[in-house]
């Protein structure tokens, strides 16, 4: 019977139906870019799918996304914002101790294409110091604010060797789509079909997208895709 460690820190036997996280897969602390969306696809075989998290930590979601992600015994990604890192570096820790994979989301998720290139880099810096103190080490990865990369950040990141990480599959989890858990589901379903597998993004400070969490992760179990696990060197 296979182990995980729960969200509150207690090791739990995983049920013989959870989805279960089928393998890691350790990336190089590199510049780079992964994802469809905008560039290259990761190193994964057809059927397996990398979840990933936006914009948290975010105290009246985390505690349900974790559970359910526990519940099915499979890791994440979690692209925080320095913002809420900074106001809640406990949930930060939470995430991590849960066996998850932070990374960074910006400070402020500004619209950084308005911004000039000082302002950009102000706030990367932020993010970046509020991280470290967080986790006591650099992000490995950052996912730029609505995706939308800019030709200063990725010079900073391209120096501090700090991968882009971008998107295959979304589901649309924010306003003003309908995020009932049934479109949610369906969206995802659709748009996996379509893929083939590949980089999901979700949003876990929304309280729709946690609510439909349990169900998600059933999709994915139910169509036959494999969760991996991503790790930096």
């Amino acid at each position: 019977m296979l182990l995980f460690a729960a969200a509150g820190g207690a090791v739990a036997a995983c049920a013989p139906e959870a989805l279960g996280t089928s393998r890691v897969l350790t990336l190089k602390r590199e510049y780079t870019a992964y994802g469809t969306v905008q560039h290259g696809a990761l190193p994964l075989e057809k059927g397996e799918v990398v979840l990933t998290f936006d914009d948290g930590p975010n105290p009246e979601t985390l505690d349900r996304v974790l559970q359910a992600l526990a519940s099915q015994c499979v890791k994440g990604t979690f692209f925080m914002t320095g913002a809420n890192l900074a106001s809640h570096p406990e949930l930060g820790q939470r995430v991590v101790q849960a066996g998850h994979t932070p990374a960074l989301h910006s400070f402020a998720h500004p619209f950084l294409k308005s911004m000039p290139d000082n302002e950009q880099l102000a706030d990367l810096a932020r993010g970046m110091q509020t991280f470290s103190g967080v986790f006591g080490y650099g992000p490995a990865a950052y996912r730029f604010p609505f995706l939308e990369e800019t030709p200063a950040i990725l010079a900073q990141l391209k120096q501090r060797k700090i991968t882009v990480a971008s998107i295959d599959v979304g589901i649309d989890d924010y306003s003003p789509n309908d995020m009932s858990t049934a479109a949610l589901v369906a969206r995802l379903v659709e748009r996996l079909r379509h893929s083939g597998g590949g980089i999901v993004l979700m949003h876990d400070a929304n309280g729709p997208t946690a609510e439909a969490l349990p169900a998600l992760l059933k999709a994915i179990r139910d169509n036959g895709y494999k969760v991996v696990h991503l790790r930096w060197e």
